[in-house]
């Protein structure tokens, strides 16, 4: 089902029908992505981004490009936006907070062009949105994601520690810490778990892009005994995973939770075994994907910002986790049905929480 449908936003009946008289007409749009911190196989945030694009691509007929800038400035970004533009690329996603100022200036410099940026609202530099008729805002509750994997990893591991690597300290990168934190806890006060997180176990690598420094910090928290880490940080996440694979190769038994799409398949060592004991995603390529599907179909949202988050099934679990048993996966989506229903309530904010 198509995410802006489940979102309500005033695009029902946005189906497309593969080989009919519009065909032609799709195959004209060329769908251009400016990269975000990191590359474009980055196994997270970039690529779930472009995945959507090429599947668009592959399912529509449109041309796709992706331009990675020198750097991750305003200018920089403005750059890659107007190189595209200037391709013909003029339906052009952004993904990322440190489009914002970017965006807000280019939805006006290029009238005719669409826009989507994903974790973030254009402004001027004062925080205050702009989103004009030719762009669409895009926002995941990612606290929700990292509630369910935090309630996942609980029951998997039954007792232990848990830790969180993040990569700049960011709202998208401190709701998902703050969500785990907050499934640990629901499920050692409701499941008959005792999985604990401390303070020291919980940082901020500053990047996402340092894979050295995400091993290095994923070898200092195993060492402490952490048994399990979620990592919201892209590259430096990819550090993470391997330093956790070099470790179960020698007989530890350590876990890594993935994000933003499922990892599963980089965790992988010794044939089928994987490190990655689920993922908390954000349906990146879905919304992508959506996003040059409504422009097709003559209903782009723009001049709206979407939320995307249990209730449209924006977030989520991978629907087949291989670490984690019947009875756990069982259990999760009874929780996700509660987080649906908001008979539990998942915070944004950190309260109380580490960080």
């Amino acid at each position: 089902m198509s995410l802006l449908l489940a979102a309500g936003t005033m695009l029902a009946g946005c189906g497309s029908d593969e080989g009919n008289g519009d065909s032609d007409k799709k195959s004209d749009l060329k769908v251009g992505m400016v990269t975000d911190a990191g590359t474009i196989d980055d196994k997270s945030f970039n690529q779930g981004t472009w995945e959507g694009i090429l599947k668009a691509e592959d399912e529509f007929g449109v041309k796709t490009k992706y331009l990675k800038p020198a750097g991750t400035t305003e200018a920089e970004y403005l750059k890659e936006i107007g190189n595209l533009y200037d391709a013909e690329y003029k339906f052009i996603v952004t993904p990322g907070f440190k489009f914002e100022t970017a965006v807000f200036q280019a939805q006006d410099k290029y009238e005719d062009a669409k826009f989507v940026i994903l974790d973030g609202n254009p402004h001027s530099g004062d925080y205050n949105p702009v989103v004009k008729d030719n762009t669409v805002a895009v926002f995941f509750a990612e606290h929700e994601s990292g509630f369910l994997a935090g309630v996942a990893a609980a029951l998997e591991l039954k007792e232990g520690e848990a830790g969180f690597i993040g990569g700049m300290e960011i709202p998208a990168v401190q709701k998902f810490n703050w969500g785990f934190q907050q499934g640990l806890k629901y499920a050692n006060e409701n499941l008959d778990t005792n999985v604990t997180i401390k303070a020291e176990n919980v940082v901020y690598q500053g990047s996402f892009d340092n894979a050295a420094a995400g091993g290095q910090i994923a070898a200092q928290f195993y060492d402490r005994g952490v048994d399990v880490i979620f990592t919201a940080a892209g590259g430096v996440g990819v550090g993470a995973i391997n330093e956790a694979k070099n470790r179960a190769k020698a007989g530890e038994n350590v876990w890594i939770v993935g994000v933003d799409v499922d990892q599963y398949e980089d965790g992988k060592y010794e044939g089928d075994k994987s490190v990655i004991l689920t993922s908390a995603m954000k349906k990146l390529d879905q919304v992508s994907y959506d996003m040059v599907q409504a422009e097709l179909d003559g209903k782009f949202p723009g001049g709206q910002t979407l939320i995307f988050d249990a209730k449209n099934d924006g977030i989520g679990l991978p629907e087949k986790n291989p670490n984690l048993s019947d009875e756990t996966t069982s259990k999760v989506k009874e929780v996700y049905e509660q987080i649906k229903s908001e008979e539990i309530k998942v915070s944004a904010e950190q309260g109380d929480l580490f960080k």
